[in-house]
């Protein structure tokens, strides 16, 4: 039992350190779709966002690194219809904790600039609208060791802060939000 334990100890400090002065580079894809049928009338949306991030593991536990995410989605109610483009770009500080040579578990703490652009056809008319702001959040996840440093990433929501202030006199929006089990999100990583 003993023996077990102990190599055990040392495939975890093994796993850890293989990834320490390693380059993590990964991400994320999402798309949704809904279609509602209202009898006499039909509502579309459709949504996507592109979420890569690159940083540099210089401790066995600790990543720092860059993100982005550019995100675009459409809603078409038949007479009107309703599109938004949204880009962020920041930095993120990531925590790993080993469980095994397979599992990991890490947060990643994100935070930087964000802009948005609204877009309204409502009938004959047309509306534009543009924001920045700023975000920060939390987000826990599990990693799964595929092979070799390449692997998934699974997280089922996080805690974070936007804001969001509009040109001419536009709305300032804010939006404090914690998801835990409303989200899944898969992505892959590799460590080279």
């Amino acid at each position: 039992m003993k023996k077990m334990l102990v190599v055990a100890a040392l495939a975890i400090c093994s796993f850890a350190n293989a990834q320490k002065g390693t380059v993590l580079v990964g991400g994320n894809i999402g798309y949704s779709s809904e279609t509602r049928d209202y009898g006499n009338a039909e509502r579309k949306s459709n949504e996507f966002s592109f979420s890569p991030k690159v940083g540099y593991q210089f401790h066995e536990n600790w990543t720092v690194g860059g993100e982005f995410t550019v995100a675009s989605s459409k809603d078409d109610q038949g007479v009107n219809e309703y599109k938004t483009n949204s880009f962020k770009a920041g930095a993120f500080v990531r925590y790993t904790k080993p469980l095994s040579q397979t599992f990991a578990v890490f947060a990643d703490l994100g935070a930087g600039f964000q802009n948005q652009t609204d877009k309204s056809y409502i009938g004959a008319n047309y509306a534009k609208s543009k924001a920045d702001g700023m975000y920060i959040g939390v987000t826990p996840a599990l990693f799964i060791n595929m092979q070799k440093g390449f692997g998934l990433n699974f997280s089922i929501g996080g805690l974070g802060y936007e804001t969001l202030n509009y040109d001419n006199n536009g709305p300032d929006v804010s939006n404090f939000y914690f998801n835990f089990g409303k989200t899944l999100n898969i992505g892959i990583s590799k460590n080279f």
